[in-house]
């Protein structure tokens, strides 16, 4: 079998739909209309949401919008956050918002994320979001699937009857993809099997994927065994791995070996410059939706 390896790059494309963004933003601002406003709630110093959410801030402002960060200290109690939600559900000039996760374990992320108005839920994780999303509604999609379902839809990718295996057991990204690329909707229509990093004979079920997802915190986990030839690669996974050779002192990886990997698949994403970029710009998209609708654009 003669395999055509080519690369999902959620760089590119992403850097695309935010001249698009810029684009369509020109002719509100032409208008009248002040710019869309989005703001990430960051408690305490975790070193990858901090790096995560630096790349959300500059991204915004490179669009146009005026993107601001809440740098909450780690001890916040839980009512003092809640306050803080609460307050920019009720500012009129906050199209949307997240809290960015992980938070600090004193923290009830379900309390928190559900205490988020819809209507300013650009991460998609409130339960009327999730909803509609179940549904098949229009809503704010969780921006990490979202840019996986742009990269199918950009890239072609056709799931189409596929058989499809998501590793993961996440509700951040796991339920949702399902949920998604199993509807009667364009680039999905496909079977999903759903199996998480301890499931039996893994390897078995991974190899039988036309398209693998894999999201499990785990570096390096899926190895060539794991994969059919031919497979469509989607790695959701990003870590920090300590290198003493690089300036940083660490470099990513994700949780597929792709120094295995990559030569088995017909398509893959890479790891940095794959969902990552995507899942930044799925926010923005989501933020311009939130502002069309207020303003009724």
């Amino acid at each position: 079998m003669i395999i055509n390896n080519q690369i999902l790059n959620g760089k590119t494309l992403a850097a695309t739909i935010k001249n698009e963004l810029a684009e369509e933003l020109k002719h509100y601002l032409a208008r009248g209309y002040r710019p869309p406003r989005m703001v990430v709630v960051l408690v305490g110093e975790d070193a990858p949401s901090m790096t995560y959410v630096a790349s959300k801030e500059k991204s915004s402002i490179e669009i146009g919008f005026t993107s601001s960060v809440l740098r909450l200290p780690e001890d916040i109690t839980e009512d003092e956050l809640l306050k803080v939600v609460d307050a920019l559900n009720e500012d009129d000039e906050v199209d949307g918002f997240i809290v960015q996760l992980p938070l600090p374990l004193h923290l009830n992320e379900k309390r928190v994320l559900h205490a988020i108005a819809a209507e300013k839920d650009v991460d998609g994780f409130t339960p009327t979001n999730t909803g509609l999303m179940v549904l098949g509604e229009d809503t704010y999609l969780p921006p990490n699937i979202m840019g996986v379902c742009t990269m199918f839809e950009r890239y072609n990718i056709n799931s189409d009857g596929k058989h499809v295996v998501i590793v993961g057991s996440s509700n951040i990204a796991c339920t949702p993809t399902a949920t998604l690329i199993s509807s009667n909707a364009k680039h999905a229509n496909c079977s999903i099997t759903i199996c998480n990093y301890r499931s039996h004979n893994l390897a078995e079920i991974t190899r039988q994927a036309d398209i693998l997802i894999v999201d499990i915190n785990h570096p390096n986990f899926i190895t060539a065994d794991m994969v059919k030839e031919g497979v469509v690669l989607i790695d959701v996974g990003i870590h920090r791995i300590p290198d003493a050779s690089r300036p940083s002192g660490y470099h990513l990886t994700g949780d597929v070996d792709h120094a295995q990997v990559d030569q088995l698949c017909s398509w893959y994403t890479p790891v940095p410059g794959g969902v990552g970029p995507m899942t930044i710009v799925s926010l923005l998209q989501n933020t311009m939706k939130a502002y069309k609708r207020k303003f009724q654009l």
